[in-house]
């Protein structure tokens, strides 16, 4: 019960802020027409209950259930197990995140097909995917954090360089749009539960970093993909 209220705060404190300069500018500014905001008012709400929802479902389902496959998972003491789960898991979650899909359709109505809706999101889940899986050896072998992101990073530089241009851009929102609201959840408590069982007798915060490593993923990937259709 306590979730629920959690989530229906969560879900009015969001929508306030934006709602409130919205209602303001149509007031003292914008003067839609009366039709066009009470669409507004609708999708707002719509939004609302919707965020609200989504809110209870990562509290209830998906927060939990990543920290328990992170704590179950070492328990057969196979590493590559680990390894393979954490490609799989990091694909399929990017593949179902919303904001990858919109700018994947952006993208494809701008290139008027040339750069598919399917191909981008593949790319980015499997750029995704494979950055999890190198955030689990990270725990697994007690790898620094810097050790993997400054070379990944140092890449990425370098495969800006033969990238035609318009897909550099493309690479770095793919960065961001991964680090969303369904990819974000459910990576942080899978590597936390990983790093509760395999590093119990140090700090659990070493299953952090893995969402910064898995944000490189897409940007290689996009880059790559830039290089391959060059």
């Amino acid at each position: 019960m306590e979730d629920i209220k959690d989530s229906i705060k969560e879900s009015f404190l969001a929508i306030l802020p934006v709602s409130a300069v919205i209602i303001l500018l149509q007031i003292f500014l914008i003067g839609l027409p009366f039709e066009k905001f009470l669409l507004f008012l609708i999708g707002l709400l719509m939004v609302t209950f919707g965020l609200m929802f989504f809110l209870m479902g990562v509290n209830i389902g998906l927060l939990p259930v990543g920290d328990m496959i992170g704590k179950a998972l070492p328990k057969p003491k196979k590493k590559w197990l680990i390894i393979v789960v954490g490609l799989l898991l990091g694909t399929a979650v990017t593949v179902a995140e919303p904001d990858v899909r919109v700018l994947a359709t952006q993208v494809d109505e701008v290139s008027e097909g040339k750069i598919t809706s399917t191909v981008l999101i593949l790319s980015v889940a499997l750029g995704v995917g494979i950055f999890v899986a190198l955030a689990m050896v990270r725990t697994i072998y007690k790898i620094k954090l810097p050790y993997l992101i400054m070379p990944a990073y140092l890449l990425v530089f370098l495969l800006a360089f033969f990238t035609p241009e318009t897909f550099v851009p493309i690479s770095f929102d793919a960065g961001g749009v991964t680090t969303g609201p369904l990819t974000v959840p459910f990576v942080l408590a899978l590597g936390v539960g990983v790093a509760s069982v395999m590093r119990k007798d140090e700090s659990s915060s070493e299953g952090f970093g893995l969402v910064a490593l898995a944000s490189i993923g897409p940007i290689l990937a996009v880059l790559l993909l830039g290089v391959i259709y060059q």
